[in-house]
């Protein structure tokens, strides 16, 4: 028999334990990848989201009033497909690797003075943005393109930093490697991708800008859908295999690729030969990055390629927009995990 003394002993340990119950907390259902993006319409300058992974489509989204198949303008986010083109390059023996100085291809455009550190730049410096030309991007970037010739005014401008120093994120040196593989490959390097790529399943240039002697614009204004910057980005989650198992670039391309050489001044992030690294939502992250919000993302550990276009009228760093993209990402890892 339980007596009343028995009772109010218990007291304290029985209200303890109902304080106890009473701060577990609700168990929350799943966030889905549904819920996620119906979220994301928020943003307003987005256009398309599209989340694959291990090749299967798990979400494709268009927000506010876009077209899923539209063409987009990815800016700087095409510097990643010139530094897939200069990989097979190399990997046709076109170009001898990432140390070969860009002089003696790029002899005819030096300037009569030209500075004698320029005979110490390499495709590498070039595409890890170390090359320390002066900067052709920001507020030099008007005044360059308005010259008659990109390639000899990138070459002849007073160098800002030291050849293989620190990051000068600069579209005027993956123009140069633009106008390298135009004389390597005997091609323009839209025909160049065209060839090369051609094995990728859905990817396609659209309309591409070319400078005064007919060279496509190496990093910049260059059209295309997300679901082609998807297959771009397939391509490099699946170690540089097309879909039906052909290598367009060797993985051993892509390693370099994603190996960080470099700091970005302005976001801290890593970047390695025309891709951007960082660490979000718990994985490591390798990144294209286009003015405005132009994206393609690759989670190597959960084997997930993701691609955000948005509107190209406005900065997407100075805005805080990038950053919201990169939090919108960390959201979908979190429901692809929990899927």
């Amino acid at each position: 028999m339980i007596t009343r003394r028995a009772t109010l002993a218990s007291l304290p340990f029985i209200l303890a334990a109902g304080r106890s119950f009473a701060q577990q907390p609700v168990p929350q259902p799943p966030v889905t990848l549904k819920a996620v993006l119906d979220g994301a319409a928020e943003l307003k300058p987005l256009k398309v989201v599209l989340v694959s992974r291990h090749g299967e489509m798990l979400a494709e989204r268009a927000f506010n009033g876009r077209a899923l198949d539209a063409s987009s303008n990815i800016k700087s986010a095409s510097k990643s497909i010139i530094s897939c083109l200069v990989g097979i390059a190399i990997d046709r023996k076109l170009l001898e690797g990432p140390e070969q100085k860009i002089a003696p291809i790029l002899n005819a455009d030096l300037p009569r003075d030209v500075d004698p550190r320029i005979h110490t730049v390499t495709i590498g410096n070039l595409l890890s943005m170390q090359a320390g030309l002066s900067r052709m991007s920001g507020p030099n970037y008007g005044r360059w393109v308005a010259s008659r010739n990109w390639v000899r005014f990138a070459l002849s401008e007073p160098f800002d930093g030291e050849p293989g120093g620190s990051m000068l994120y600069s579209t005027a040196s993956t123009h140069l490697l633009s106008a390298i593989l135009t004389r390597v490959g005997g091609k323009s390097t839209l025909a160049l991708a065209n060839q090369w790529l051609a094995p990728v399943d859905g990817f396609r240039i659209g309309s591409w800008e070319r400078d005064p002697q007919g060279i496509y614009l190496g990093g910049n204004q260059m059209a295309m859908t997300a679901q082609s910057l998807l297959a771009f980005g397939e391509l490099y989650r699946n170690g540089g295999k097309a879909a039906d198992g052909r290598q367009v670039v060797s993985k051993s391309w892509i390693d370099q690729s994603w190996t960080p050489r470099t700091n970005s001044r302005f976001s801290g992030d890593g970047y390695g030969y025309g891709w951007f690294l960082r660490n979000i939502g718990g994985e490591d992250i390798k990144f294209g990055w286009g003015y405005g919000g132009q994206m393609v993302y690759i989670v190597p550990r959960l084997g997930l390629t993701v691609v955000m276009t948005s509107d190209d009228s406005g900065p997407s760093a100075r805005s805080g927009y990038r950053d919201d993209l990169h939090s919108l990402l960390g959201e979908i890892i979190g429901a692809v995990r929990q899927a």
